[in-house]
């Protein structure tokens, strides 16, 4: 098995401690399934007492309002003059002056009989309700010249009904929405305001309300003023706020970890009355004309418009809405006792969406819009084109547009340490949502072809945002290097564009952790519920302007060790007694220094040669290793490359073996070789294969190459030694010679039987007889049936997949390939899988060779040489090019009190300690989780130290050295300020593949998600401030953590069922089990660039955006990547010139989806597109194949599969908004 833990008994000889090796269902946003919150109160410290309400501040009564009742206030309240914020709360915006002083807030004048005809339809109430009883209904009036209007169906609140907003192919948004049962409204043109996205197509034709302006004052000057005020408000809440009484003093308390908090407040029964952040938020907008008003007049109003309120009134009673949309956040007023909207404030970091300083730099479409931030690609833009392609797919609704003119607010009162940040637009986990264009109460069925999303829209740009988490720690580490001897810091993440200073630790390129403070016992550690573990790629390859690895030489006595514990010598150990002695930091063991090693101390304990010797100063290193470490003393020889190719009835007629023997001429010049070195060491050896084995003979002196075959597959032997293996540029000619006539002699072969087991096994034996690891490059095509070892049967059921049952077809069918495997490991030789399968190849059995021995699988499912050609050709470049590490042993040892006790990757395991790759190349990695097994010294320091021995390609046997220390804690808040995320979801996903052998797709997705909720509790609980449970309050450096374990929930390697192919879902599964940090972040949340506005005088990679529909347009082209697939989406409505720039044609009937790549054209724009898809190329370890997909044709549902931020096809894959959601419902219902 690729991911096995390793027995606890049978330890051996190990070959750093001896010398020589081997001697020894779907909750989407439904606010209304949340039970109401009705926390205490919070009270503020200084100044006059203050009720918070669902993130909403006044100076009123505490005990004034009650969830779900309905309450008089004590007494009107005059408005104050001039002032436009009172306590957190601003007067409603109206469409006439303020009125007279002595005129209650709560009471508005009585219209005229004139005026009243002019009204649309109200509901009006005898006399206030009483608390806990609802409003009373009346016949609505009808309008002169027009039929009756039915009577509106009410929800609790006091509201009608809202229609569904219009969907794509209705009405213009621009024209005045028609009434159900009247006739035709003249249109009226709405007026935009500078900086607001025009409302969506199908959306609610809503027009924003201007904020209220007091008299004597201009619009202008009333933004002004508010735009200063904000921008003073938002400063002070992001640098300090007051303590208050549900703020502890945290003076003697640990430094608080950064927050963020996403504000999850009380729903509103009515439309919430906005503060002076939501105000701020909601862009003005052009508001009707209309003739002014006199003081203690009614407003006079336009047929079709509802009658203005009062400043700061609240709602005439009975008053309803128009017909179409949702009630204007600005023109109505909470009722006493209802629920204030959602209020929500931003202090901190601000994410996409938002301008710098939280809130008073934004100018495009705010959260009220529910539009893409100004920023990105695709603003403003029309669904009708691009979401109408998702009817054609199941499970594929069209997205509504969004709620418009929804209220957002600021909430005060908030956990108030340094660095907490809120994002608007989180959902309501309370009470009954509110009901507007698309959405239903309680008591109304939702329509089936409408996602539940409708019931909430929520912002996705006020979530976190990996896109903006990217870029901001991009733009820390991109002007200074990195220096690896920080403590107490995460490193650069893997997204970034970092340069390493190597100054005691190894650079995360090679080792990276979980965190970054050690918990001193195991109970902190299992409080967090985050798992201790190292993702280590050993040889994984230096940065551009980084310098390799120093290697020492030490011969004959070899690097110094610890007597006890074996471990290296490194930057860490201390030197005692003169310099005689040292310190093991791994087990505190006093050691001798040999003499031939001694150097005197200077004054504070440290070598004078400190830094002439590498392992002294620097975090990796080499040493040259002894015969010591070699098999039977005796050093190794050049490691070879065997190519065994499948000449079978399929691979000849496919054309992969002629294809195959072009290719090989030209990749023989570039097999690795060592720094400095002419040529390769490396030799190569050819083997053909169908019923039979044909071994080749290109020895130098040959005028041709000769064949030997082998009928006995039963018990294989190889036929030659001596000609065999060979050095390409010593025979080259001969191999040129054979490579011409193999697709010759086997062009009218009639075979179709394969095997394979022999094949490997005949290769193993070929290098073993050699006394030389390497590795076998096996061509294959087809399931072996052949009755030969190594037989499989066909059992593909692609029911199975998705249920409890899977794990029956995505196990080996038998032990054969895993024995294979151990034997090959032994010998030092790794196989790569190259597969050509028309049919079921079953993966999962003879995969199990490739990944136990540290190899890959590559493969191509029907071959054809313009579909795969490019692919494979690039494929087999990279593969025999890149530096590899031959017969290798890696371990890891920890600080005393820490031990490894479970591992994962492409490895095989013979003890509990070490992991033996037969191969190992630059993009494997392997995880290792760790426990602990003792106490750690309280603020002390633990140590981690790799060691690999391994074989060079030049066939030099090399010890490679990486150390990483850690601060310990004895907080949980020290440990959550240093969490790693690229790590966390690395080890995530690895767990969850090695639990589809072993459990059932239901249990390991409550896993993943039990997991998140009880990280995410443990911080709410033991390290975030006191606050309202309606805000789901994330750590800052695991903010992403919903987003990333709803990324893998959603993925093929968990969730994919009967659409994929059990040979797909295991190749997959396999390869995200060997992948690194640097592999598996861009998998699980893909790269999407947009191309259509890419300026062609730029250079590098151009700025991604999220992956989510919403972000794109249909005039818009965007390539998305995933490190395994690459597609190029074209919009309908793409301008004509990018076609014919980039393509050479006019109209985009005229692409061909069959290309693979772009073409090159004689033009600046083709030049560049052509340059960035290199640059992702260059990368990937895998060759990427182009893949274009217009929009609307049948590729499109493949495509979106990859948009993780979107609901997906099947009911459990949820949206990022709706998964965050569950999160906190989860999280809630541990903390009660």
């Amino acid at each position: 098995m690729m991911n096995q833990r390793p027995p606890m008994t049978g330890q051996r000889s190990l070959p750093f401690d001896g010398p020589v090796k081997g001697v020894g269902d779907n909750f989407m946003a439904n606010a209304g399934s949340f039970p109401p919150q009705q926390g205490p109160s919070n009270v503020m410290a200084n100044g006059p007492q203050q009720v918070q309400m669902n993130g909403v501040s006044s100076q009123q009564d505490p005990n004034r309002y009650h969830p779900g009742f309905y309450q008089q206030p004590k007494q009107p309240l005059p408005p104050k003059a001039g002032n436009q914020f009172q306590g957190a709360l601003m007067q409603q915006p109206s469409q006439r002056l303020s009125p007279a002083p002595h005129q209650p807030l709560n009471s508005s004048p009585t219209p005229t009989d004139q005026q009243k005809q002019q009204f649309p339809p109200v509901l009006q109430h005898q006399q206030p309700p009483m608390p806990g009883e609802f409003p009373q209904q009346q016949q609505p009036q009808s309008r002169p010249g027009l039929p009756p209007q039915q009577q509106q169906p009410q929800r609790p609140g006091g509201f009608p009904y809202q229609q569904t907003p219009l969907q794509p192919g209705g009405p213009s948004p621009y024209e005045q929405p028609q009434r159900p049962g009247m006739p035709p409204q003249p249109s009226r043109p709405m007026a935009q305001t500078q900086g607001q996205q025009p409302p969506r197509a199908g959306g609610a034709n809503l027009t924003q309300q201007y904020p209220p302006l007091p008299q004597g004052h201009t619009s202008e000057h009333q933004h002004q003023q508010m735009t200063q005020q904000m921008s003073n408000l938002n400063i002070n809440s992001s640098q300090s706020q007051p303590p208050s009484s549900q703020q502890p003093n945290l003076g003697s308390w640990p430094p608080q970890p950064s927050t963020t908090q996403v504000s999850f407040s009380g729903p509103p029964t009515t439309a919430p009355q906005p503060s002076h952040l939501g105000s701020q938020m909601q862009q003005p907008t052009n508001r009707p004309a209309g003739p002014p008003t006199m003081p203690s007049m009614p407003p006079m109003t336009q047929p079709g418009f509802p009658p203005q309120t009062s400043s700061g009134a609240p709602p005439m009673g009975g008053m309803t809405q128009p017909s179409m949309g949702r009630p204007n956040a600005t023109q109505m007023q909470p009722m006493p006792g209802s629920f204030p909207g959602p209020q929500v404030s931003m202090s901190g970091p601000s994410f996409s969406g938002s301008g710098s300083a939280g809130l008073t730099s934004m100018s495009g479409p705010t959260l009220s819009q529910a539009a893409p931030p100004s920023g990105s690609s695709g603003a403003g833009m029309s669904h009708s084109g691009l979401h109408s392609g998702r009817r054609m797919y199941p499970g594929h609704a069209p997205p509504q547009s969004p709620v418009q003119n929804q209220p957002s607010g600021g909430t005060t009162g908030m956990a108030s340490h340094t660095g907490q940040s809120m994002y608007p637009g989180a959902p309501t986990v309370g009470g009954m949502p509110p009901t507007g264009p698309g959405q239903h109460g309680m008591g109304h069925p939702t329509p089936m072809n409408a996602p539940m999303q409708q019931q909430r829209r929520i912002d996705p740009d006020q979530m976190p945002s990996p896109i903006q988490v990217m870029k901001d720690d991009n733009d820390t580490f991109k002007d200074s290097p990195y220096l690896t001897s920080t403590r107490g810091r995460t490193p650069p993440l893997v997204t970034s564009n970092f340069v390493v200073q190597d100054d005691g630790n190894c650079s995360p390129r090679f080792m990276r952790s979980t965190m970054y403070n050690i918990p001193c016992n195991k109970d902190l550690l299992q409080a967090s519920s985050i798992p201790l573990a190292t993702v280590i790629t050993p040889f994984a390859e230096p940065g551009p302007s980084e310098p390799s690895l120093r290697i020492m030489d030490y011969s004959p006595t070899g690097p110094v060790r610890c007597n006890r514990c074996k471990a290296y010598m490194n930057p860490f150990v201390q030197f005692v007694d003169g310099g005689r002695r040292f310190m093991c930091n791994i087990c505190s063991y006093s050691s001798e220094v040999p003499a031939e090693y001694f150097c005197h101390l200077d004054h504070q304990g440290m070598r004078l040669d400190v830094s002439d010797r590498p392992e002294l100063h620097l975090g990796s290193y080499e040493f040259v290793a002894t015969k010591d470490y070699c098999k039977d003393q005796k050093m190794p020889g050049a490691p070879a490359y065997v190519f065994m190719i499948d000449v079978s009835y399929q691979s000849m007629q496919c054309g992969m073996v002629r294809m195959l023997m072009k290719e090989l001429k030209e990749v023989l010049d570039v097999l690795p070789k060592e720094h400095g070195q002419d040529a390769s060491s490396v030799r190569v050896g050819f083997v053909t294969y169908c019923g039979h084995l044909h071994f080749y003979n290109v020895k130098g002196n040959l005028a041709q190459p000769q064949m030997m075959v082998v009928s006995d597959i039963e018990d294989v032997f190889v036929p030659l030694v001596d000609g065999f293996l060979v050095s390409p540029q010593e025979a080259r000619t001969v191999i040129d010679s054979l490579l011409v006539q193999i697709p010759l002699m086997f062009g009218e072969t009639r075979e179709t039987e394969t095997v394979l087991g022999p094949v490997i096994q005949a290769g193993m034996e070929a290098l073993k007889a050699a006394g030389i690891s390497g590795k076998l490059f096996v061509f294959h095509s087809s399931l072996p049936i052949s009755e030969a070892p190594g037989k499989l049967k066909n059992r593909e059921d692609r029911k199975l997949l998705g249920s409890e049952k899977e794990k029956g077809i995505l196990t080996p069918q038998n032990t054969f390939y895993e024995k294979l495997a151990k034997d090959c490991v032994e010998n030092g030789v790794g196989v790569d899988l190259f597969l050509f399968p028309n049919a079921y190849i079953d993966v999962a059995t003879i995969g199990s060779v490739a990944t136990l021995t540290g190899g890959q699988i590559y493969r191509y499912s029907y071959f054809k040489e313009a579909t795969h050609g490019d692919q494979f050709r690039g494929d087999l470049k990279r593969n025999l090019e890149r530096n590899v590490g031959f017969d290798a042993v890696m371990r890891l040892r920890c600080s005393t009190g820490l031990r490894p006790v479970d591992f994962w990757g492409n490895c095989y395991m013979n003890n509990t300690t070490d992991v033996e790759l037969a191969v190992i190349d630059p993009h494997k990695a392997i995880a290792i989780e760790i426990k602990h097994d003792d106490k750690l010294p309280e603020e002390g320091q633990a140590y981690f130290q790799c060691a690999l021995l391994y074989t060079s390609v030049s066939g030099q046997r090399r010890l490679r050295v990486h150390n990483l220390a850690f601060s310990t804690c004895t907080q949980l808040s020290d440990l959550f300020r240093c969490c790693e995320m690229d790590t966390f979801v690395n080890v995530a996903s690895k767990q969850a593949i090695r639990e589809v052998y072993t459990s059932t797709p239901k249990a390991i997705r409550e896993n993943l998600m039990n997991q998140c909720a009880q990280i995410l509790a443990c911080y709410r609980r033991n390290c975030a401030s006191p606050s309202s449970a309606g805000q789901l309050i994330l750590p800052e450096c695991m903010k992403l953590l919903p987003l990333y374990t709803n990324c893998i929930l959603k993925n093929d390697i968990l969730l994919g069922g009967s659409e994929m192919s059990s040979d797909d879902r295991s190749w997959l599964m396999r390869t995200v089990m060997s992948m690194d940090q640097a592999a598996t972040v861009p998998y699980f949340y893909p790269r999407l660039f947009a191309l259509h506005d890419l300026k062609v005088e730029s250079s590098g990679l151009p700025s991604v955006i999220r992956c989510s529909a919403d972000r794109m347009s249909e005039n818009g082209v965007y390539l998305l990547e995933n490190g395994i697939s690459l597609f190029l989406w074209i919009g309908l409505q793409v301008d004509p010139n990018w076609l014919h720039q980039v393509f050479g044609v006019q109209t985009i009937g005229q692409v061909d989806i069959e290309m693979t790549s772009l073409p090159v054209l004689e033009n600046s724009l083709s030049t560049r597109l052509n340059e960035i898809i290199r640059l992702i190329q260059e990368q990937r370890q895998h060759y990427l194949k182009l893949t274009v997909v217009r929009q609307r044709d049948k590729l499109e549902g493949w495509f979106k599969h990859f948009l993780v931020e979107d609901k997906g096809v099947n009911p459990v894959a949820h949206s990022y908004v709706d998964f965050l959601c569950q999160m906190h419902k989860e999280i809630r219902n541990l903390m009660n």
